[in-house]
């Protein structure tokens, strides 16, 4: 433990950035868990009141696709709050932003699952 609490060791050295820059960092990790949490709801949403509206061959696989993203999401969300904070730390420049691959590449999975069983008239 430091004076200041404990910190991840990305985290230990470099010099301490401007707070505004900090907080910045740290209001956008929210935003991205609070994309997470409303990923995980729309998941529990779809299985839980979807019932007939949606067949269950395709309404489990798009909440499972929904909640793994969810779980993805939540933890490269942390892993890229840790990297900015580092990079800002020790002047290097920001690193890319996987989160955003992420989600476009989950919600992208679940339109092609949603566009097959519109196609194979799953719906009506």
């Amino acid at each position: 433990m430091t004076e200041q609490g404990w910190r991840p060791r990305a985290l230990r050295d470099g010099e301490e950035p401007d707070p505004r820059f900090t907080l910045a960092n740290e209001r956008t990790f929210l935003a991205w868990i609070r994309t997470s949490l409303g990923l995980t709801a729309g998941a529990v949403a779809l299985e839980a009141f979807a019932g007939d509206e949606i067949p269950e061959i395709i309404r489990t696989p798009l909440a499972c696709i929904l909640l793994v993203l969810a779980g993805l999401l939540a933890i490269v969300a942390f892993r890229r709050w840790i990297r900015i904070e580092s990079a800002m730390r020790h002047q290097r420049p920001l690193p890319m932003p996987q989160a955003s691959i992420l989600l476009v590449l989950g919600i992208a999975a679940g339109a092609v699952v949603l566009t097959v069983a519109i196609l194979s008239g799953t719906f009506g």
